[in-house]
C-alpha cells in the first residue's frame, strides 16, 4: 500500500471517528438537558429587553 493510500484510510477512520463523537455528544446532550433549556436564546432575550416599539 502506498502513502496516500494509507493517508486516505486514516482520513476515512478519522472521520468515522469524528462523527461517532457528533452523535455521542448529540445524544448526551439531549439526555441531560431539557427541550426548552436547549431551544432559549440568550441573544434573542436580551434584544427583546433592549428594543423600543413604538406605534
Amino acid at each position: 500500500m502506498t502513502f496516500w493510500g494509507f493517508m486516505e484510510y486514516a482520513a476515512w477512520a478519522l472521520s468515522a471517528v469524528f462523527g461517532l463523537y457528533i452523535v455521542t455528544d448529540w445524544l448526551r446532550t439531549d439526555a441531560t438537558y431539557p427541550e426548552d433549556v436547549l431551544t432559549s436564546s440568550r441573544e434573542g432575550e436580551i434584544e427583546a429587553m433592549t428594543e423600543e416599539h413604538r406605534m
